[in-house]
């Protein structure tokens, strides 16, 4: 997949999925855009593609703040003069400290949503005006299986995911005539630091002292996954990369599982 020289922006690029992402569109040849609300975490992301000789910068980014993904996307047009591909990982499972409280609360449901949803939305807002004028873009949306099944998982998580797999399909429709595509990413079990906290929460839940937080993530991998192996973050930026080129430019409004089997369409 030929991405040489297309300019993608990753939010949430700092750890995890996102990190994964941002290695594999730059190994494709994309000038990759490295954002995150942790700077330095992007920054360390951005110093290592950028030592193995391909272009990367980091950028600060709030996506619940406005004045962020308007003011970031600007100057990253202004800066190379274009924006291809948005790639929109930022997310979170709850506010601080939910995987201890084991309880909902109004902060889980508001911030959920600022960060997962409208997040999302306002950053794809700041970024069509350019891809829109270019009549070009990839858009790759990260949501997750939980927004496609009910299940004991926690709500908020699912509900926002679930309405990013439907905002995507809404906004196909209304960006196919500027020749954009969007798609969703719906990854199963990843080992990251949402993982690291969903784990401890079932861990208290269900009382596995006994069990690491590691052998907690294991055990679901082996009793729900049929393929029997967890997501790794670069099988989730493989598919990204897909989307990003021209190999997928009749492919739009889709939501694609990559989960090892759990849940089928």
């Amino acid at each position: 997949m030929d991405l040489t020289n297309k300019i993608a922006i990753v939010t949430g690029g700092g750890q995890g999925i996102g990190k994964g992402i941002c290695e594999i569109l730059s190994k494709n040849g994309a000038i990759v855009i490295v954002t995150d609300i942790n700077l330095d975490s992007a920054k360390l992301v951005s110093n290592k593609i950028s030592s193995k000789n391909s272009n990367s910068t980091a950028y600060q980014l709030d996506v619940t703040k406005n004045i962020d993904t308007f003011s970031v996307t600007k100057e990253i047009f202004e800066q190379f003069g274009k924006i291809d591909i948005l790639v929109n990982n930022a997310g979170i499972v709850a506010a601080p400290n939910w995987e201890e409280a084991q309880k909902l609360t109004e902060e889980d449901w508001d911030l959920t949503y600022q960060v997962n949803l409208r997040g999302l939305a306002k950053m794809t807002e700041s970024t069509i005006r350019y891809m829109k004028d270019a009549r070009y873009g990839k858009i790759i949306n990260i949501a997750s299986v939980a927004g496609r099944i009910g299940g004991t998982f926690h709500p908020p998580y699912s509900a926002t995911k679930a309405g990013v797999i439907n905002y995507t399909q809404s906004m196909s429709v209304i960006l196919a005539k500027f020749n954009i595509n969007i798609n969703t990413i719906c990854p199963g079990h990843v080992w990251t630091e949402l993982a690291h906290r969903t784990s401890m929460n079932q861990k208290i839940a269900e009382g596995e002292q006994h069990n690491s937080l590691r052998k907690v993530f294991e055990n679901n991998v082996k009793t729900w996954v049929p393929l029997k192996r967890e997501q790794q973050p670069r099988d989730i930026g493989y598919l990204a990369a897909f989307l990003a080129s021209d190999y997928s430019k009749n492919i739009t409004g889709q939501a694609i599982n990559i989960d090892g089997g759990i849940y089928m369409n």
